[in-house]
């Protein structure tokens, strides 16, 4: 069994035991439970059920894992030839790990 749920703007495919790194959670601390309402698909053994836009009573259950883990640096550099032009710049996502303890439908 698993769902398609949206977390902070993005899509999920969510099943039980799985771990995921999803943007930022606010207020999120290590082992606190959060629970996700926002599920548009749900997969029950072949059964599929699709929400107009989200399922009825379906919700993801999961435990804040680590609730502020850096990604990768990503670096963006700009430059235009010949105009002594170049900018560089960089960032660094912040992501929340959960693992999803029970996906109800």
């Amino acid at each position: 069994m698993y769902a398609i749920v949206e977390i902070n703007g993005q899509q999920f495919k969510a099943e039980q035991g799985k771990k995921l790194f999803v943007h930022h959670i606010r207020d999120a601390k290590e082992g606190q439970a959060v629970e996700f309402e926002k599920v548009l698909l749900v997969d029950k053994d072949g059964t599929v059920e699709v929400g107009a836009p989200t399922v009825n009573g379906a919700k993801i259950v999961c435990e804040v894992l680590n609730p502020l883990v850096k990604g990768d640096k990503v670096i963006v550099f700009k430059m235009k030839r010949r105009k002594d032009y170049r900018k560089k710049n960089g960032h660094r996502a912040q992501f929340t790990e959960v693992e999803i303890k029970q996906v109800i439908a």
